[in-house]
């Protein structure tokens, strides 16, 4: 069984958010095999696919290292990179069902769409703690699914240097713990509207390099702030980075990116079925009677 590693909204090998993509299963194995394998792995994200009836249809489950989550965008990308690019899928559009709903990839020139739910923010008071694990205080606070504290300029963003043990513990209004974006408007010679960070202690990762759900946060946002539709946004993560355009319409948001294979691997374990125990799949000696 092969695997994949996918650097997603990349705009170059060894950007983005790397994200390992199973090879589709016909039935899922254990929960447990999963999570020991996305331990294994330690990228923010392992994808498990499902195939179904519909060729250009699949259930989609997401695992960090120390969690199943319900929603991740650039697993999700790749994910339908995987499938259009190493599988030879010719779809035009694939859909996933997923915690989160039906997400739907689609191919966009040289990269992917992703149709996602909108989780447009409000605006809350700051939590107890955020000043002070962020290390400066911030202008003002959203709250959606993870806290949104915007910063007073891109310098800001691009400095912050947060107390992670101390921001794992802050959730203030926001639907999740310990995930916290710091935002800003980028300087008004950048290439881009919007540059970003994302710190998800919460879920085992200190800071994610590329964050689609977060940006199912900003992209509602900051279409209001600056009355468009359309916003180019530059996640900031220190040495790799990530480009997400979105165009928000009503209640969901449209996620543009690349993706690019990197990393192209052999499993050499059998997924561990449902019910099964390691001890079950452990080789036995000649003799030994289960």
């Amino acid at each position: 069984m092969r695997q994949w590693t996918v650097d997603a909204f990349a705009p170059a090998p060894f950007k983005g958010n790397p994200a390992c993509v199973v090879e589709p299963f016909h039935d899922w194995p254990a929960d447990g095999w999963m999570q020991a394998l996305a331990r294994e792995n330690n990228q923010a994200e392992t994808a498990f696919l499902r195939r179904t009836g519909d060729p250009a249809r699949f259930d989609l489950r997401w695992f960090t290292p120390g969690m199943e989550v319900d929603l991740c965008g650039h697993a999700t990308l790749a994910s339908g990179h995987v499938l259009v690019a190493e599988l030879g899928l010719e779809a035009a559009a694939v859909t996933f069902d997923t915690r989160s709903g039906p997400l739907v990839v689609r191919r966009a020139g040289a990269g992917y769409e992703m149709d996602f739910p909108a989780d447009p923010p409000r605006r809350t008071a700051v939590p107890a703690g955020l000043a002070a694990a962020l290390g400066m205080e911030p202008v003002e606070v959203m709250a959606g699914r993870y806290l949104v504290a915007v910063l007073p300029d891109a310098a800001a963003v691009r400095s912050v240097a947060p107390d992670i043990r101390a921001l794992a513990a802050i959730q203030g209004e926001a639907g999740e713990r310990g995930q916290v974006i710091v935002c800003a408007e980028a300087d008004p010679d950048d290439d881009v509207d919007v540059v970003d960070r994302f710190f998800a202690p919460g879920c085992g990762v200190d800071e994610d390099p590329a964050t689609g759900s977060a940006h199912c946060i900003l992209g509602p946002l900051y279409a209001a702030r600056l009355a468009r539709p359309v916003v180019r946004f530059r996640q900031v993560f220190p040495g790799r980075g990530g480009d997400i355009v979105t165009e928000t319409r009503g209640d969901r948001v449209l996620l543009r990116g690349t993706g690019i294979t990197v990393v192209e691997s052999r499993l050499r374990l059998r997924p561990q079925e449902r019910g099964a125990t390691l001890a079950d799949r452990a080789p036995r000696p000649s003799g030994e009677r289960r």
